[in-house]
């Protein structure tokens, strides 16, 4: 029996996806429940499973094309083995998988689906330095993605070497390497010039004192470690900071619908994180009923997930505000870009040595420059000011957050 494959229902918030990489090619034998096809959209990568067993019968909609909420992109043969006439092209393939596994380290012949040999160009990888764990040997998404992670990890020396024999350029001239955006890129781009052309963005900055949290997590990982079995990082200081200040400031808080001005009676805080594919927000929702390890295992959970693209719509849709830390990469100071449409974003930067006056003396203490950016049409300067102050105030003495002093 013939059954449709179908896009899934995107959320209101989203128009359409792109397909982005088919798992299975017609007359492959797929398993009930077994991941078929990945479509992309701005926000997130959602995947399609097969209805039941049996074969893909005829792709409609290939690795690149846009199709629309709950659109046909496929057919699906249930209960069929494989032996239909799309596996009777395959035997090409079967035959040379045997040949080819063994010397593609050296041949550079490997087998890759679309996605794997767009994903390998991207990132300057040579295709026979990949093993394939796909059928027949095939070099796979995946494959790829996790011999670049492994690259990064041990210095990224074996991802560039391969790139330069592949692009053919007359002498005299310089490689040049297009490729198009991704959706999410797109979006990316989109929502932040959207942000400078319609917000009166501002930035003030602070600095803080991390001595005081840095010496209470030494003081008390240990312990933290044995009871939560996460460690206590820095984020989640911040997280509580934030929020016992937006309690304070509600115009911080808030957002701005047409002409109306939204105020927003709890605290949702994104967490920016970096991926491969781009920056994306999961939102720790009702921070303010939310403990240190509560936050800590969200930011993991949402790190992991982002990691292997298994982030949900839901996962990152809403928030009333958001931090992002441009420190982990080095950055020491920076001018954040709203996340529409909430009206603030803080910034988070560098732990760096600093000399600094203490009761007329000269001391070496370890500081971090914030940086606040606002809508300065929902937002004064002074609220902003004081809301800065009012977490470094915090940082600097956490014991002001448990007592909301």
């Amino acid at each position: 029996m013939s059954t449709e494959i179908k896009a899934p229902v995107f959320p209101e918030s989203v128009a359409e996806g792109t397909v982005a990489t088919w798992h299975k090619q017609p007359g492959e034998a797929c398993s009930r429940d077994e991941l078929i096809v990945d479509i992309e959209t701005d926000k997130v990568v959602l995947e399609v499973v097969a209805p039941a067993d049996g074969v893909i019968e005829e792709i409609l909609k290939g690795e690149g094309d846009t199709c629309e909420s709950g659109e046909v992109i496929g057919k699906f043969k249930e209960g069929a083995a494989g032996e239909s006439k799309p596996a009777e092209s395959k035997p090409e393939a079967k035959a040379e998988a045997p040949k080819e596994e063994a010397p593609a380290a050296t041949s550079g012949d490997a087998i890759l689906s679309p996605a794997a040999r767009k994903l390998a160009e991207e990132n300057n990888v040579d295709p026979a330095s990949v093993k394939g764990t796909g059928k027949d040997g095939r070099v796979t998404k995946e494959d790829v993605q996790s011999f670049v992670d492994s690259s990064k990890s041990s210095g990224g020396a074996a991802a560039k070497p391969a790139a330069m024999p592949e692009v053919n350029v007359a002498q005299g001239e310089r490689p040049e390497k297009r490729v198009p955006m991704t959706r999410l890129r797109a979006s990316i781009a989109k929502r932040l010039v959207d942000a400078q052309q319609t917000a009166a963005m501002l930035t003030t900055f602070n600095e803080v004192n991390m001595a005081p949290i840095m010496e209470l997590r030494k003081q008390y990982q240990d312990s933290f470690v044995k009871r939560h079995g996460i460690k206590l990082g820095f984020m989640s200081f911040f997280t509580k900071a934030a929020t016992e200040a937006l309690k304070r400031f509600p115009a911080v808080n808030a957002s701005i619908d047409g002409n109306d001005m939204v105020y927003h009676g709890y605290q949702d805080i994104g967490v920016a994180v970096s991926t491969d594919r781009g920056l994306v927000v999961p939102v720790l929702r009702d921070s303010d009923a939310m403990g240190l390890a509560d936050i800590e295992k969200k930011i993991v959970e949402y790190g992991t997930k982002a990691k292997e693209g298994k982030l949900a719509i839901e996962d990152m849709t809403g928030g009333t505000f958001t931090i992002t830390n441009g420190g982990i990469f080095g950055s020491l100071i920076s001018t954040p870009i709203l996340n529409p449409p909430q009206t603030a974003i803080l910034g988070m930067h560098k732990i760096q040595e600093r000399p600094m006056a203490v009761n007329g003396k000269v001391e070496i203490l370890p500081m971090m420059y914030l940086a606040l950016s606002y809508d300065h049409r929902m937002i004064d300067g002074k609220e902003a000011v004081q809301f800065l102050v009012a977490i470094k105030e915090m940082l600097e003495d956490p014991a002001r957050i448990l007592l909301d002093v």
